[in-house]
């Protein structure tokens, strides 16, 4: 039976890392603006996903927003692709058809 829920894949800041939405585990936002997520494996994988260092350091609720994102786009259909940006407005997370 085809599943119908929608694919959410999350890019890291670089675009070389992407992992789908439902890997993840755990959510981490240092002090130094660093966005980890631990993936759902027995080797407790862990993945960059913004590295705030060089480009800015993120809201203290960046990671919260990420989850809203997906939590928004869980009824959506069709695969998207979920990435971090930064402009002049700041930090947000972006949407787009995968």
């Amino acid at each position: 039976m085809p599943s119908t829920a929608t694919e959410i894949w999350i890019a890291g800041n670089d675009g070389h890392d992407m992992i789908r939405a439902d890997a993840i585990v755990l959510l981490r936002l240092d002090m130094t603006g660093r966005l980890t997520a631990q993936l759902r494996d027995d080797a407790k994988v862990t993945v960059t996903l913004l590295d705030g260092g060089g480009t800015g350091h993120p809201p203290g609720d960046f990671h919260r927003r990420l989850l809203q994102t997906v939590a928004e786009l869980a009824d959506s259909s069709g695969a998207r692709l979920v990435r971090p940006e930064r402009d002049d407005k700041g930090w947000r997370w972006l949407s787009e058809p995968l």
